[in-house]
């Protein structure tokens, strides 16, 4: 078979494209491998109390862990994968991020997923099923999870493994207590799924279950995303929704309740000074919105409005960021 130049030139772009597919499979495979081996032992960690060296015994216990947390993070970017090749946006596989093992730091193991658009996003209906679909889709993953973890709440001889003195009055003091903070799902569920009298460890342990932690963070990443500022998905929706300017002034809203929840956090954790609302955290994501991913949405050229089917899912992803929202969802207290 004879090739004209032309035809050699595409035949070698076609074999250098094909090379750098695979090797960005390679790279998404292994993101995931490393991103289970940090959620294992991170996993672990929570589940037994104990920061490591491990035994093969303690990371098997991880696993409920990590399947779930790659269960939900893997729906909320597939969610985003497929709307966009719905719309013939081209876009990579989901990069998952792993975190590295830090004895006594706050760390789930993994730090998310992320996926890249190739090419533009066309219209403000394509930007709209690509933004909501991965929080749908991750929430429904927590729902599944929770609701498991609700339905199979161990006794109270689960907790008494891991702390043997758990009833004793000395149990916590002289230590730092992380207690992660109530949603209004978190609350709605202990409600309809925890009968009265029935054994539910205090959100000071919950850490400790791993269906519930993994469902809990779930929901914090998920209003994470959902704040409605720049690009989050949130932004996106907020943006093909409400339009412009209303949305830029919604985000800077959105922006400015973060910074203040962030300072109150910082007043309490260094000041000694007791208020109860606010985490230093979210003034951390407000810079990191402010600076990297920006509180303005960029333009999409199209003024078509969204049909009334995708305002009722967005008005319906934001209900999903409020009851999933927590102002302090992580406090630290050295009891008395």
């Amino acid at each position: 078979m004879s090739y004209y130049p032309e035809q050699l030139q595409d035949s070698f772009l076609s074999q250098k494209k094909t090379r750098k597919e695979k090797k960005n499979y390679f790279l998404h495979i292994g993101l995931f491998i490393v991103t289970f081996i940090t959620t294992t032992i991170a996993g672990a960690e929570w589940t037994t109390g104990i920061a490591g060296p491990y035994e093969i015994d303690h990371l098997v216990v991880g696993l409920p862990y990590s399947i779930s947390i790659l269960f939900i993070l893997t729906c909320h970017e597939f969610g985003h994968y497929f709307a966009a090749m719905y719309h013939k946006v081209k876009t990579t596989l989901p990069y998952y991020i792993p975190f590295p093992p830090i004895p006594f730091f706050l760390n789930f193991g993994t730090m998310g997923a992320v996926i890249r658009t190739k090419t533009p996003v066309p219209t403000k209906k394509a930007m709209f099923d690509i933004g909501v679909a991965g929080p749908i889709a991750g929430f429904v993953a927590c729902l599944i999870i929770l609701v498991y973890g609700f339905m199979n709440i161990p006794g109270e001889e689960y907790i008494l493994i891991i702390h043997p003195d758990y009833y004793s009055p000395e149990y916590g003091k002289g230590g730092i207590n992380l207690t992660f903070g109530n949603t209004l799902l978190f609350s709605f569920f202990k409600m309809i799924f925890v009968d009265s009298g029935q054994f539910f460890p205090p959100m000071s342990e919950v850490y400790h279950y791993p269906y519930l932690c993994v469902g809990w963070f779930g929901l914090f990443i998920t209003a994470m995303n959902m704040i409605p500022v720049g690009q989050l998905d949130g932004g996106h929706i907020g943006y093909t929704l409400f339009g412009r300017e209303t949305h830029f002034k919604i985000a800077v809203v959105a922006f400015s309740t973060l910074f203040i929840l962030g300072v109150l956090g910082i007043i309490e954790s260094t000041l000694d000074f007791y208020i109860g609302f606010g985490w230093s955290g979210w003034l951390f994501w407000a810079v990191i919105l402010y600076f990297v991913v920006k509180i303005e949405h960029p333009p999409i050229h199209d003024d078509t409005e969204l049909d009334f089917k995708r305002k009722l899912i967005g008005y319906f992803s934001f209900f999903i960021l409020i009851i999933s929202f927590s102002p302090t969802p992580f406090l630290l207290t050295i009891p008395a």
